[in-house]
Formats: C-alpha cells, sequence, structure tokens
C-alpha cells in the first residue's frame, strides 16, 4: 500500500490506545504517509480515574509505530480550541515537513456531564462539548486550507462525525448538535473549496469499543466494573446489524480512501460507517 506515499498528514486526538485516532495514523503510515499526531495530553483524556491505565505510552508510543513502519512523526500536545497552538503545530509540522496535505479532524470531547437531558444539561458542558467536536475542527480546518490554498496543495480534509450526526438521541443532545453542525460545515466547507482541488469530507462512524466507552462501567459509587462495560457492549452488538460495533480499522480503512488521489472527485460528503445500523 502506498496511496499516500509524500504525503504529510496532521491527525488530532491520537492519544488513546484503543481509539480512532491510533488507527487512522497507523494506516495512514502504512499508506506512504509522514504524520503529525496531536492530542490535548500525552495519553488522551482518561474518561474514568477509577479505571486502571495501561502501559501503553501514548503520543511517544504511536510516533514509534509509525517509524517503525518506515514513515516519519512528529507528535505535539494541542488543544484544537485554542488558535495560538493550532499555528504553533502547523509551524512545527512545516518545519519538519515543509507541507500539509491531509488534515484529519478527529479529536472529540469525551463523554461527560453532557450525557443528561437537556433540561439538565450545564451551559458549561454545553460549550465543551460545541467547543472540541465542532469549532475545533472549524479552527483546524480554516488554518491548514489556508495554508493549502497559499501552497496551491490539492488536499483533503476529513472531519470524524458520527451515527449521531444522522439521528437525534435523548440525552446526547450536546454530542447530536456538535457532529450535526459538523457535517454542515464539511458541506460549506467542501463548497468554498472545491475550485483548489480540495476535498473536505465527514465521516459518520457507529459506536467504536474505545476507551470513550468506559463510562459504560460506571458504579453509582463511582468505582469501575468491566464485566457491567461487557454486558453493555454485547448488548449493542446484538442490535447492530452486522453483530458488531465499529473498530478504529473500519474507520481508519474509509478516511485512507478519502484521503488518497482516488477519492479526488468525492466531496461534501458525511459516510455513514456503522454495520447498517444508519443508512441514510
Amino acid at each position: 500500500m502506498s496511496r499516500l506515499r509524500g504525503k504529510v498528514a496532521l491527525i488530532t486526538g491520537c492519544g488513546g490506545e484503543r481509539g480512532l485516532g491510533r488507527g487512522i495514523a497507523r494506516r495512514l503510515a502504512a499508506e506512504g504517509a509522514d504524520l503529525v499526531l496531536t492530542d490535548i495530553a500525552p495519553r488522551g483524556t482518561h474518561i474514568l480515574a477509577s479505571k486502571p491505565i495501561s502501559s501503553w505510552g501514548g503520543l511517544p508510543a504511536l510516533g514509534a509505530e509509525v517509524q517503525a513502519l518506515g514513515r516519519r512523526a512528529v507528535t505535539s500536545l494541542l488543544d484544537v480550541r485554542a488558535s495560538d497552538q493550532i499555528d504553533a503545530v502547523i509551524a512545527k509540522a512545516l518545519e519538519a515537513f515543509g507541507r500539509i496535505d491531509i488534515l484529519v479532524n478527529n479529536a472529540a470531547s469525551p463523554p461527560g456531564a453532557d450525557r443528561v437531558p437537556v433540561t439538565d444539561l450545564p451551559e458549561e458542558a454545553w460549550n465543551t462539548v460545541l467547543g472540541t467536536n465542532l469549532t475545533g475542527a472549524f479552527l483546524m480546518s480554516k488554518a491548514v486550507a489556508r495554508l493549502m490554498l497559499q501552497q496551491r496543495i490539492r488536499g483533503r480534509i476529513v472531519s470524524i462525525a458520527s451515527d449521531c450526526a444522522k439521528v437525534g438521541t435523548a440525552n446526547l443532545a450536546a454530542y447530536c448538535a456538535s457532529k450535526f453542525g459538523l457535517v454542515g460545515f464539511t458541506q460549506s466547507l467542501a463548497m468554498e473549496l472545491a475550485s483548489a482541488g480540495i476535498t473536505v469530507n465527514a465521516v459518520c462512524p457507529g459506536g467504536v469499543d474505545s476507551e470513550r466507552l468506559d463510562y459504560l462501567g460506571r458504579r453509582e459509587d463511582g468505582s469501575y466494573d468491566e464485566r457491567a462495560r461487557a454486558t453493555e457492549i454485547a448488548r449493542r452488538n446484538a442490535l447492530n446489524p452486522m453483530g458488531r460495533l465499529t473498530t478504529p480499522e473500519d474507520v481508519a480503512e474509509v478516511v485512507a480512501f478519502l484521503a488518497s488521489d482516488g477519492a479526488g472527485y468525492l466531496t461534501g460528503q458525511a459516510i455513514n460507517i456503522s454495520g447498517g445500523s444508519v443508512m441514510h
């Protein structure tokens, strides 16, 4: 696989051991891309302090994995809500590689105080989710698109939305609003950049068995129950037409295609990756 040889990809939200960022990074590296890997913390944002933390090394370890695949990697801490931090990461990418061909907006706010009915939803929780999931993608896309236009790069912008960008869900109003908004933003930006040969797409995964679902094992006393989490995952698997949740590899496969020359005529799309659980 070498569809992306000579390309440079910037990926946000790469600190999780079992998350989409790591899966996408490994796949793009296997396709030949050099990578700029970022997250708000070296090991991402942990949902439950009560769950034992694995020995995986986070961003530095992922950088080593990319290098083991024969590609170059730069790692950097980044809060996608902060324009000055975005500018610093882009400067670091340019110093290392001279260009950015691909942006993957993967950073997302972890489940937390937003998972309640709207009547109980704290304004701060709403702002945190919208700020990370939507405003963060806007700020990243704005900065990288400007660079692509300046360098006349026929680039690729891919944002990770969700099946919750297609169907509203109770107790997920902030998350759904941010992901619906991300799809609308994708369509508008795609229209603006099409004449420059820059494509802008979103992918809409179903639930992924990553650290983001660890809250399913939270007991009322705040402790963690792996069996409760496993039981809920099994229930969700059974509800999916294909009998399982989405994997990082499922998503990475589609992202790699959208980042390639083969997807040069595909823009403004929001592609479901959910095993048939959502079909519109």
